[in-house]
Order: C-alpha cells, then sequence, then structure tokens
C-alpha cells in the first residue's frame, strides 16, 4: 500500500511518497537514482563464477563497464508506483538487466561494433567465440535470478520475460534482413526498432507493475508507456550516432553511416532525397575508397541539407509525448506518477 503525503511549506507543496510493506512497515520510495546506485552494488555483488576464466571474465566486464540501468530501474519504479518495494522487484529487474547485456554481447559482433560505453567490445577483447558464448551464459544467469522472484507472480512474470526476449530476437533478425536493403519503409523500421529495443523497456514497465498487483488495463498502460519510451530511446541513438559529441556519447560519431546501419536518418533522407542528392547518398554509403571521416562529414552534410536533424527531433519527441500521456492516465486513478515523469525527462534530455 501506498501513502502520497503533501506537505505546504512557505508557500511550496513537498510531497512524500511512503510505502507500506506487508508487515505495514513503512518504507519511502526510493528516488531512480537510488534505485541506480543500488542496482549496481547488487549486480557487482554477483558471483557468475570463476572457472573457465574465459566464459565468466567477460560476463564480469562486460557488467562492469557502465550501463544506465534504464530497465532495471523502470522495473523498480514501476513496483513501486503499485506499493511493491526495491527488494521484491530485484529479481525480476536483475533478470532483465543481464538478459538485456548478453543481447549486447551478440549485437557487437552482428553490428560489427568495436566500442560499447567507450570500452572495447567483449568480441574484440576477446574474440568472437567467447563473446558468443558469454552472452548465452548471460542469457541463463538471467533466468536463475528471473526464478527468485515471488512465486506469486512467477508465471505472469515469465510469460511476459519470455514472449519478449523472443521479439527482440526477431527484432535483430529483421535488423540483419535490411542491411543490404535500400527500399526499407520507416514504418518497416519503427516495428523492427520496436521489437529489437522498445518491447524490453515495455515489459520492464509491466513487470514492475505486475509485481505491484497493478490491475491488467494498469499493466497494459504501462506497457505501452515503456514501448514509446523505447521508440524515443532507440531514434535518440540514432540522431546521437550523427549528431552527438564523442566524448560524451561513449561511441564513435558516425559508426551507423561506416558500418552502413539502416537507421532512421538513413531511411527517411533516402525517403526524402531525389536526383542528385540520391545518388550521392547512395554512392557514399557503398563508396569503400574514401576515407571514413570524410564520408561521415558528407552523409551528415547531405543529412543537414535535407533537415533530417529536425525531423527526427520531431519523431523523438512525439513518442516521448506519447509516453507522457500514458502515465496521465495513471495519474487520474490516483497514482503518483512522478517518480517515472522524472526518470523520463531525465531520458529525454539525454546526450548519451
Amino acid at each position: 500500500m501506498q501513502v502520497l503525503l503533501t506537505f505546504v511549506q512557505t508557500g511550496h507543496a513537498l510531497s512524500l511518497l511512503l510505502t507500506f510493506n506487508s508487515n505495514n512497515v513503512v518504507m519511502k520510495a526510493l528516488t531512480h537514482t537510488e534505485i541506480q546506485e543500488k542496482l549496481n552494488k547488487s549486480l557487482e555483488a554477483i558471483n557468475y563464477g570463476f572457472k573457465p576464466e574465459n566464459l565468466y571474465d567477460p560476463i564480469r566486464y562486460s557488467m562492469s563497464i557502465g550501463g544506465k540501468r534504464i530497465r532495471p530501474t523502470l522495473t523498480i519504479l514501476s513496483a513501486q508506483m503499485f506499493g511493491a518495494d526495491y527488494e521484491k522487484a530485484l529479481p525480476a529487474a536483475l533478470a532483465i538487466e543481464i538478459f538485456h547485456n548478453s543481447t549486447l554481447l551478440h549485437d557487437d559482433i552482428m553490428d560489427k561494433s568495436s566500442v560499447r560505453r567507450g570500452q572495447p567490445t567483449v568480441y574484440k577483447k576477446w574474440n568472437t567465440n567467447i563473446a558468443i558464448l558469454a552472452g548465452d551464459a548471460m542469457i541463463i544467469q538471467a533466468y536463475k535470478h528471473l526464478s527468485n522472484a515471488d512465486p506469486k507472480y512467477i508465471h505472469d512474470i515469465a510469460d511476459v520475460f519470455n514472449k519478449t526476449n523472443l521479439q527482440v530476437c526477431e527484432g535483430q533478425q529483421y535488423d540483419l534482413d535490411y542491411e543490404n536493403e535500400f527500399s526499407v519503409r520507416i514504418e518497416d523500421y519503427i516495428e523492427m526498432i520496436r521489437l529489437k529495443t522498445s518491447v524490453l523497456l515495455a515489459a520492464s514497465a509491466k513487470i514492475g507493475a505486475i509485481i505491484g498487483d497493478a490491475t491488467v488495463e494498469e499493466q497494459n498502460i504501462l506497457y505501452s508507456f515503456g514501448e514509446n519510451l523505447g521508440l524515443a530511446f532507440q531514434l535518440q541513438d540514432d540522431y546521437l550516432d550523427a549528431f552527438g559529441d564523442t566524448k560524451i556519447f561513449g561511441k564513435k560519431i558516425g559508426d551507423d553511416i561506416i558500418t552502413k546501419k539502416r537507421t532512421f536518418l538513413l531511411i527517411k533522407a533516402l525517403e526524402l532525397s531525389k536526383g542528385n542528392y540520391y545518388d550521392q547518398l547512395i554512392g557514399l554509403i557503398n563508396n569503400k575508397k574514401i576515407k571514413d571521416e570524410e564520408k561521415i562529414d558528407r552523409v551528415i552534410e547531405i543529412y543537414r541539407n535535407l533537415n533530417i536533424d529536425k525531423i527526427t527531433n520531431e519523431y523523438i519527441n512525439k513518442h516521448f509525448d506519447k509516453a507522457f500521456d500514458n502515465l496521465a492516465k495513471l495519474k487520474k486513478s490516483g497514482h503518483n506518477i512522478e517518480p517515472l515523469i522524472e526518470y523520463s525527462q531525465k531520458l529525454s534530455a539525454r546526450k548519451n
């Protein structure tokens, strides 16, 4: 159970969200910053295993090089909204974060990415076979933590988790299918990133709601919230790859251009460009003779001439607005949505 207390002092309202556990002990709901600090400590404390070293060292490495912990934070914030505390939501949150990181090991191989969070990717630091096996082991670790969830919720949580993990694979396959395809439509791309990225954020929020005993309708509202948040987040990634700051972004600017990755920016540019611009863009993307820096600069120049930066930001803001609209529905039911709004606003302003 949760109680929202509001005090008025010197003309300002101060709200304090209190959570009561099953023993009616008052527990203050954690902020997203406090949640992330506790999550990092919980993740550091996990014993993944030690031998063979080439299996477990890459797992520890990949889990220790940072990460925003967005998905498990959403799980815990959503659970808190409906009265569940951090500890109750922790097993599912850890499972989600470990699974997410397992997909990154495999994605980096398929995307030929050499840097992740400013550090060498696992397959670059070790090798491809080790990265594949470590990623597989992480999936098993994820299910191990999921099994520690409250038995009351495990069936519903597992249903969401299993469906979502398969959808992530579907999204990755579409991503691979589109690698050499210049006729990909924006709607195809949006569906691909919905599966590859958004559904895991959506599931994270919904699983938190399940743990908090939310109604099915409330669970679905939070799922839609996470889905739109995820779409905005991936479109931000596309934008930052071309228009971000390398020092802040943590990855090489223009990496998507060099790897010929089908992003929102490239697809929209091909859709809007005609004649000379279209031919230039196709020629640059396929040109293996010019230096990477020149290719990146010339492609980004075309993006700017076509207002792709502005158009992408409009799409990003559209999905953030939809996410906030979903939360507004829960506010009408008397739930304190402020922690999730505050966290979503932080994500919308990110530069990395």
